[in-house]
């Protein structure tokens, strides 16, 4: 339960605006017609969920990926959160 409450509020975090050539958050049906392009994660992310969503934000445009679904988030005194980036 714990962890549908953490991603529920990283969607709610999804209407931040991170610039133009930021990585785009996307949900479970905008993604079906994205081609995968491999897993990232963050550990030990203290602060908000929108700490988490802007560090993997900026991971995937590292590996040129233009969006990123959360597919596990929790917390735990610091937060970890993995991802599904899209190109």
């Amino acid at each position: 339960m714990k962890i549908k409450t953490t991603i529920a509020a990283l969607g709610l975090f999804s209407v931040v605006s991170f610039g133009a050539s930021a990585a785009q958050l996307v949900n479970s049906q905008q993604a079906e017609n994205l081609h995968s392009a491999g897993i990232i994660s963050v550990s030990g992310v203290a602060g908000t969920p929108s700490d988490i969503r802007a560090q993997l934000s900026q991971k995937a445009d590292r590996q040129g990926a233009s969006a990123f679904r959360i597919i596990e988030a929790r917390n735990q005194d610091n937060w970890h959160a993995t991802a599904e980036i899209y190109q």
